[in-house]
């Protein structure tokens, strides 16, 4: 006689995938610790109720409970879309040491100073730590109460009995809850600590940020449902080396998600930098060769980021090639078209290309900045330091215009550059030329030999380097 088949006991809550047995990690979606023990599936029958509120026409819906309110740090707002809406869950995620707490401690103190009443709740510090740091960063105001707990029942207590307006969480991954299944952190737990909040702060109109912990991956740690729940999520981006950091918003029910906040990590707490393209210019004495100005654009933001080149005689049989803050693929592609199209000896020549600042840079339009910052340091030729370059080469030797290319120069105008090269809007001889906009001298160039012959750092026909006396 047949055994009976059995219904698979375990199932994946992420893609729904279904095994006979438990399984560390999801044989259809890879996702670790999703997989967890169902019991047999039950079809019941869901009975019509009375709502409790009647559905109106949207126009009939007052928007005033949605009114904006700012947090008092401007880089924070902008990245929002100027302010916080009532109501709205925010993720906040990014690496260990990147500076999460200390940014969130920041907005909780400005938004207390401003008279509306805040709760920091943190799960990974005690009171004491919190309020050690909050000393060294003047994050110290009247409206700002602070519980260090770990269960999510009391700190829904903790919610009535204070009635904030903002509350911070920090972090997701440290609360638990009895009512579900698992240890802290774990994707049962994590996924009902949010729902819970989010429905809180739904019902009373007060605004939640959640910290959240990332992955070696850099993706956010938990399930994905966790980034559908909230209605932000910010990504909190730095290097462990520099000082610089970004706010990047990946979703946004309520404003742009393309746009960056910009910080600057000092000893006495995080303070915003609303101009941070001069953290990745440097200012020479004189003019040297091997600098090029680019303009990126890092959303809706126009970044000014100087790439220096070095080219030296190899004495390997090999020549080395050493990049720092740029695409070593792109790189190596325009390094390629130099050679061929161009005529700029490299294949016996050590080249080094860096950015300034620790500057990541990989926008197709630093390509011309970094062509003619290579081809400087291999003629000799100097580039004026009020020059920007902004352009993707392609590998026939052309140059494409790259999105935003009014903005890019208007905000290298205002920065007190004077001379530009771009590419032609048509890519034909006659194209070439100088015009005026936004008050610099514009050179225009279809091909990255007429543009490198436009700012005089081509090499002679012979292919030889000009000496640099």
């Amino acid at each position: 006689m047949a055994k009976p088949a059995t219904r698979p006991a375990y199932t994946c809550t992420e893609c729904g995938w279904s095994s006979a047995k438990w399984v560390g990690r999801c044989g259809e979606c890879q996702t670790w610790g999703s997989v967890v023990e169902v019991g047999a599936p039950k079809l019941t029958a869901v009975k019509s109720s009375v709502p409790v509120s009647k559905a109106v026409p949207i126009g009939q819906v007052s928007a005033e409970a949605a009114a904006r309110a700012l947090t008092g740090v401007g880089e924070l707002d902008r990245v929002l879309g100027a302010g916080v809406v009532p109501g709205a869950v925010l993720l906040l995620a990014g690496e260990p040491g990147v500076g999460k707490s200390t940014l969130l401690l920041e907005v909780a103190a400005r938004w207390a100073k401003a008279g509306r009443r805040t709760l920091y709740v943190t799960g990974e510090e005690s009171a004491a730590q919190v309020r050690l740091r909050a000393g060294r960063t003047n994050a110290l105001a009247d409206e700002l109460y602070l519980a260090a707990e770990n269960d999510l029942g009391t700190i829904l207590g903790h919610i009535e009995e204070v009635e904030p307006s903002l509350m911070v969480l920090d972090s997701v991954q440290t609360i638990g809850t009895a009512e579900a299944d698992g240890s802290p952190g774990g994707v049962t737990q994590v996924r009902e600590v949010t729902g819970a909040l989010v429905r809180v702060a739904k019902r009373r109109g007060m605004a939640v940020i959640i910290v959240g912990h990332v992955t070696k991956d850099g993706a956010i740690a938990g399930p994905r449902l966790l980034e559908h729940l909230v209605d932000v999520v910010l990504a909190f981006e730095g290097d462990r080396h520099s000082g610089f950091r970004m706010v990047r918003a990946t979703k946004n029910r309520f404003g742009p998600a393309d746009e960056v906040g910009c910080f600057e990590m000092g000893e006495h707490g995080i303070v915003e930098v609303p101009d941070p393209s001069g953290l990745f210019t440097s200012r020479h004495a004189e003019p040297v060769p091997g600098t090029c100005v680019a303009v990126t654009m890092e959303g809706r933001r126009p970044l000014l980021a100087e790439l220096q080149a070095l080219v030296a005689p190899s004495p390997l049989p090999q020549a080395r090639r050493t990049m720092h803050g740029v695409d070593s693929g792109r790189l190596a592609m325009v390094l390629a078209v130099l050679e061929r199209r161009c005529r700029v000896k490299l294949y016996d020549r050590d080249v080094y290309v860096s950015t300034v600042g620790g500057a990541k840079v990989a926008d197709p339009s630093a390509d011309l900045a970094a062509a003619v910052a290579i081809a400087s340091a291999a003629s000799g030729n100097v580039v004026t330091a009020k020059l920007v370059a902004l352009g993707e080469v392609g590998l026939a030797g052309e140059l494409r215009q790259v999105p935003g290319t009014e903005r890019r120069l208007a905000e290298a105008a205002r920065l007190g550059f004077t001379e530009a090269v771009v590419p032609a809007e048509t890519a034909t001889i006659q194209a070439r030329g100088m015009t005026v906009r936004h008050g610099m001298l514009v050179h225009t160039a279809s091909t990255l030999q007429q543009a490198l012959d436009a700012v005089g750092v081509l090499p002679g026909r012979s292919g030889e380097p000009k000496d640099p006396a």
